[in-house]
């Protein structure tokens, strides 16, 4: 099982496709279906997409949000001062969100987006919410997708882009974006101004947030809610983001649909205008037609860190600091053995690189703890992906080797956590309110791929979810380099919950720091927590 089991439906199979035909998808690296994909899309082709885009746009007026825009924009037109296709004063922007730059004291990265082609995009900032003296010009990214099935119509969207830096640390600023035509400084767009906070220059609690696998429904919308009310410093997404493809492989039944996005985008504004969003990749994420390592779509709409391997080849894999706390992102596609569309890409790059860091990260003054979060698990026992091989192969001897502190992933989506583990085997059993101590105890890792998706399911009864059950093991598999499903029986799955979810973990430094870890359902409540101590 490759995608989400009960999600999304595949297209009835008497329409006409362009996409992969599966039998060959099955085969194929992403380069592979990047070459593919651009191959049968002819220049005819493309120019028939773009005309009919352009007659929506024609049709359909100027509803902000739309994915329709005209596709006589260009990133030329749209910075160069030159007319733009409609009033600006017509065109809202839309789906901010924030990320940290490589020093989250000091910097901030901006993205939006806007439903049209404007002119002198920009961003300003200030101290206070009527001083936002500061002006910065934006990047634009834009993007074409053409029609890859009957049923979809070619998208181009205009993703914009400002970085700050030389931000004061542990300050709240005030900021707006706009163009020309629409100045958020201006009375009439006041409600268009968010705030966001530097990270602080000596270590103080704080709490940051985590989940994955979210997409676009009133479960994800209702996640956003809640972790808005825990105010996190940060929010970590460990990939499957949107889902605006909803298979994961590129198969015949990839119906990828880039209007998803603005949807996705739009549906998390109310928290990432605020939050900093920090993502990483997943296998849904992999997007064939914009670039070879399919990740083209991705680097449009979103600035990470970049202080990785490979900014450009793996914009998912980063680092950063925050007070006591050294975060890790990485890029699972590259060493799954499950899905293989992505697998070596980096060459080993990405390997090389993490121990190198943590390696670095562990011997920082003031760093208590380090966190490591990707998409694929290490250790989970659902019916539809379980452990990767891949994972536990290339990476946890290097968390054992740096003592990491906690690993979060996605992928499943359920919530799941083991018992402490070294070398695979549970070391110290982890009932809720337990504490371990990673460097003598082993680590623990926490599946939390409840974030809005359709659920799945564990190969246990009901009566074991949601509470510890004393179980001799749970019969599971992981899969091999082979890619065929080894079984294997877990004594190390300690908490089961099959409902919508997400990590909230309050980090207090001090003489002893602790790391409080909490699983909340959608509902508020509470459904496992635990400690981390050093």
């Amino acid at each position: 099982m490759t995608g989400d089991s009960r999600g999304s439906a595949p297209l009835p199979s008497h329409l006409p496709r362009v996409g992969i035909p599966e039998r060959l998808a099955a085969r194929m690296s992403m380069p592979e279906q990047h070459a593919y994909l651009r191959t049968k899309l002819t220049r005819r082709g493309l120019l028939r997409s773009s005309a009919a885009g352009a007659g929506a746009v024609a049709a359909g007026g100027l509803l902000a949000g739309s994915a329709h825009a005209a596709p006589v924009a260009t990133p030329t037109l749209l910075t160069s001062g030159a007319a733009s296709p409609v009033d600006g004063a017509l065109v809202a922007p839309f789906a901010r969100h924030l990320a940290f730059g490589a020093d989250p004291t000091t910097q901030m990265r901006v993205g939006w987006q806007v439903p049209l082609a404007v002119r002198r995009p920009y961003l300003r900032v200030g101290l206070t919410p009527w001083d936002l003296g500061r002006k910065v010009q934006a990047e634009v990214r834009d993007l074409h997708t053409p029609s890859l099935s009957s049923k979809l119509p070619a998208v181009d969207q205009f993703y914009l882009h400002a970085a700050l830096d030389g931000l004061r640390p542990g300050t709240t600023y005030y900021y707006g974006v706009g163009h020309d035509g629409f100045d958020p400084a201006d009375a009439r767009h006041f409600g268009a101004v968010g705030t966001f906070r530097t990270a602080p220059a000596r270590a103080e609690r704080f709490v940051f947030t985590a989940f994955g696998d979210q997409g676009v429904s009133y479960h994800a919308l209702a996640n956003d809610q809640l972790i808005l009310g825990q105010n996190p410093a940060f929010h970590l997404h460990a990939g499957d983001i949107c889902y605006a493809d909803p298979d994961g492989q590129g198969s015949e039944h990839d119906t990828y649909d880039a209007r998803v996005w603005d949807q996705f985008l739009a549906q998390t504004e109310s928290v990432a205008k605020s939050v900093p969003w920090m993502v990483t990749t997943g296998n849904h994420d992999m997007e064939a037609w914009y670039s070879p390592n399919g990740y083209g779509g991705q680097s449009a709409r979103w600035t990470l860190p970049g202080n990785g391997p490979d900014p450009q080849a793996a914009p998912g894999v980063y680092s950063f600091t925050y007070g006591n706390t050294a975060v890790v992102a990485l890029d699972a596609n590259d060493v799954s053995y499950e899905i293989p569309a992505n697998q070596g890409y980096t060459g080993g790059r990405q390997t090389r690189w993490l121990d190198r860091r943590l390696g670095e990260l562990r011997a920082r003054p003031g760093i208590d703890f380090v966190v490591v979060f990707f998409h694929h698990c290490a250790y989970s026992t659902t019916n539809a992906h379980a452990s990767d091989g891949g994972v536990r192969d290339a990476w946890l001897p290097l968390f054992e080797k740096h003592r990491v502190d906690l690993v979060v992933n996605g992928h499943n989506h359920v919530y799941e956590r083991t018992d402490a583990l070294k070398g695979g085997r549970v070391t110290k059993k982890m009932p809720p309110g337990e504490r371990v101590d990673p460097r003598r105890e082993g680590i623990v890792y926490v599946t939390a791929g409840g974030a809005g998706r359709a659920l799945y399911d564990f190969p246990v009864p009901d009566s074991y979810e949601g509470h510890v059950k004393d179980l001799d093991h749970v019969d599971t598999y992981h899969w091999t380099k082979d890619r065929t499903k080894a079984k294997e029986a877990a004594e190390w799955s300690r908490v089961r919950y099959t409902g919508f979810s997400f990590l909230a973990v309050e980090v207090v430094p001090g003489p002893r720091p602790v790391m409080k870890v909490t699983a909340l359902a959608e509902s508020g409540e509470r459904i496992d927590h635990f400690e981390v101590v050093r």
